[in-house]
């Protein structure tokens, strides 16, 4: 007979969570956390929030930043172009007026020089924000507004303006350009567009 120790079942890392898209922000979740931000002062926070939107890169890409890639001297730019991890492809976006505001307010109050992490990591073990670090950042920011943190994710920066843009122009192949994705397949599928759209039929028709 077999006497040895069973080994304790494993348990699912996806117990307990919720799986699929995450909710991109509302505009009103937007400002809402935004206007915390700036009442507490919080110029790191402001800036990796304002960015993260404006950028819609993916989170390992974003923490990734460093000082030079979004700024000529000491001005940050109205536009950059970001080498993406997992494509190896570049990607191409905007820095709009209060995005450049506030990252140039953290730069100079953390005195970042060009080759230094724009976000420079608080644990010494990581020369920059980790994405872990990030995402519970972006977990507290949710909670603050009162929503469940569950709903969101990293991935809710990135796909917040992509989805705002699409579904003000419709314009598909320019969020697919703004997303970095190769394939236009893969653009319907992250912002769930063809269900979106359905719905949106579907609410707008009387019976």
């Amino acid at each position: 007979m077999d006497t040895a120790t069973a080994s304790p079942a494993k348990i699912p890392w996806n117990k307990g969570k919720i799986i699929g898209q995450k909710s991109p922000l509302k505009l009103k979740d937007i400002w809402a956390i935004r206007i915390r931000l700036q009442l507490n002062n919080r110029t790191r926070e402001l800036a990796l929030f304002d960015l993260g939107l404006d950028s819609k890169l993916r989170a390992c890409d974003l923490v990734k930043l460093r000082v030079k890639d979004i700024c000529h001297g000491d001005r940050v730019s109205t536009r950059a172009i970001v080498l993406q991890q997992k494509t190896s492809l570049p990607v191409q976006f905007e820095i709009t007026q209060p995005t450049r505001e506030a990252v140039e307010t953290w730069i100079k109050e953390s005195s970042l020089k060009a080759d230094d992490y724009l976000f420079p990591s608080r644990v010494h073990e990581s020369p920059h924000l980790g994405t872990r670090q990030y995402a519970r950042i972006l977990d507290g920011w949710i909670k603050e507004i009162g929503l469940d943190p569950a709903q969101y994710g990293t991935h809710s920066m990135r796909r917040t303006k992509a989805t705002l843009i699409y579904r003000r122009t419709k314009n598909l192949r320019a969020v697919q350009l703004l997303l970095g994705h190769t394939k236009i397949e893969s653009t319907v599928r992250y912002l769930g567009i063809e269900v979106e759209d359905a719905l949106e039929l579907a609410e707008q028709t009387d019976i």
